[in-house]
């Protein structure tokens, strides 16, 4: 379950200030002739009047036990109500008719399933490139109330999200796998089995950083680029999906260990190896060009008017025809 606090979904804070008491929640003085012509009692006015000030504010109707003894208070004071007048709410029937009595006040219509809709269809297209529930349940908030409805209550958005945010995710998962050939299936799940001299997983290759730019860690980073292309073309492989996906997808691998890797089904387990292949092969490339560039830095000809430079190439090795075959390749990356 998604944490209420990550969501914009509006809530009491924990703190309000006096300023956000008197700007959200003074009630007006027609506000409290409205209420008192509808109520018989000043519990059942103080109840009605809070229950106006949060739907203003937020759009829903609190729960009782929601409300902050502070909000009560400051509420209470600003109508002159009797000290120690405690809030009395209906349920019921009586309940739903003063909720409808504040709609129409505020103007917002109660169309559930309507709201319904638009939160899912807002998530379902969002959650093709967003993964975070989080950010899927605000973009859904948002839609709602630009329409003009109430929300509703925060676990409808929690479980909407999970359901489409599985089924999206399974999709795209099955698109990675049905995209590459048997052959490649293999490869991706020998990862984690296949141990280097080191007897660390070839999984665990994958997660492999650049080092500094010496002439020895360039050529073992082409090595290693040689050994993520043999793997496949992972573009291929993650065509029609977002680059955000592409980036979770690998980040939810590279948290993982191999043991936990296994105990997925085997559509994602390979899809999310594709996306951390595909990731490493984007680092690498970058990591290449990068260190080419700052090696052709260091062993540059001194230049009229810069430092001597000449210092930085002692001890590097003379350039083969491989050598310049490597760099001719970073080149063209």
């Amino acid at each position: 379950m998604t944490s209420i606090e990550r969501t914009a979904y509006p809530r009491f804070k924990r703190l309000i200030t006096a300023h956000e008491l008197h700007l959200f929640f003074a009630p007006t003085r027609e506000e409290a002739a409205w209420a008192a012509e509808r109520m018989d009692s000043d519990g059942h006015q103080l109840a009605l009047l809070l229950a106006l000030k949060s739907y203003q504010r937020m759009g829903r109707f609190p729960k009782p036990d929601e409300y902050p003894e502070m909000v009560v208070d400051f509420v209470r004071r600003t109508v002159e109500l009797p000290e120690g007048t405690l809030p009395l709410y209906e349920t019921g029937p009586t309940a739903e008719r003063q909720r409808t009595e504040v709609r129409q006040r505020v103007g917002t219509r109660y169309k559930q399933s309507q709201a319904r809709e638009i939160a899912e269809a807002a998530i379902r297209k969002e959650a093709a490139s967003k993964n975070r529930p989080a950010d899927l349940i605000n973009i859904a908030l948002e839609k709602v109330v630009a329409a003009g409805l109430e929300l509703p209550a925060f676990s409808t958005f929690d479980a909407m999200t999970s359901t489409i945010r599985t089924e999206v995710n399974t999709s795209i998962c099955c698109g990675i796998h049905d995209r590459m050939s048997l052959a490649e299936w293999a490869g991706m799940l020998r990862l984690l089995e296949e141990r280097d001299s080191d007897c660390t997983t070839h999984f665990t290759r994958l997660k492999q950083t650049a080092q500094g730019p010496s002439w020895s860690h360039f050529k073992r980073l082409f090595t290693y680029l040689e050994w993520l292309d043999a793997l496949g073309d992972t573009a291929v492989w993650m065509d029609g999906v977002a680059a955000p996906k592409v980036t979770d997808f690998a980040g939810e691998a590279d948290a993982a260990d191999a043991s936990e890797l296994r105990d997925y089904t085997a559509v994602k387990r390979i899809a999310l190896l594709a996306c951390l292949a595909h990731k490493a092969r984007m680092r690498v490339r970058d990591d290449l060009a990068t260190m080419f560039c700052k090696r052709v830095a260091m062993c540059a000809p001194a230049v009229s008017g810069y430092p001597d430079t000449a210092g930085a190439c002692q001890g590097a090795p003379t350039l083969g025809a491989e050598d310049f075959k490597s760099s001719e390749t970073v080149v063209r990356l």
